[in-house]
């Protein structure tokens, strides 16, 4: 068992401090992955890694930490959180300076998050509710991928599967979510 799943349990179980000693143990990658996702995103940019980071641990505390079961199920969550805080900032800047118009996009131009556009994050993010319901696996592995920038082994370590599987779940998500996004409203 990991110190990081130990820590979940601490706080499960009521210990005052494990929500500490948990931010203490996560923190670094949580760091390293806002980093890479921060690092791709255009000059003049004013979210910084550090900021997503605590944003997305505010909002993890705002959920309720019990429901966490282990390592893998914490860093979904935080992927998910991170998800969030860019599709909203995504939004608040497409509201203010584009009024709303959406564009097409082909996720075979699609790596990371940090690669495209508002718009584009946007797309993804409301076809991938729809992956979810119906294939909730698929759905981790986009939002971990997409999202949180994690390399397919972080993915399979994050989610218990091989990396092989992670592969082929990742090009099955994306033909589908290119579908979605490319067929007519």
């Amino acid at each position: 068992m990991s110190e990081v799943t130990r820590a979940i349990e601490a706080m499960g179980q009521g210990d005052p401090e494990a929500a500490e000693r948990l931010l203490g143990l996560v923190y670094n990658e949580l760091r390293r992955v806002a980093a890479h996702i921060m690092a791709q995103e255009p000059p003049g940019n004013t979210l910084q890694p550090t900021a997503l980071v605590h944003e997305a641990w505010l909002r993890l505390g705002a959920d309720s930490p019990l429901s966490w079961v282990n390592r893998a199920h914490f860093f979904a969550a935080a992927a998910e959180a991170m998800r969030r805080i860019l599709v909203e900032r995504a939004r608040r800047k497409q509201r203010l300076r584009h009024g709303g118009g959406l564009e097409r996009v082909s996720l075979d131009e699609v790596g990371l998050v940090t690669d495209v556009g508002d718009d584009k994050l946007l797309q993804v993010h409301e076809v991938l509710d729809e992956l979810e319901r119906e294939d909730p696996l698929q759905a981790q592995v986009v939002k971990l991928r997409f999202f949180a920038g994690l390399s397919s082994g972080e993915v399979a370590s994050a989610l218990g599967v091989s990396e092989r599987t992670v592969r082929r779940h990742w090009a099955h998500a994306k033909a589908w979510l290119y579908n979605h996004i490319s067929r007519p409203p």
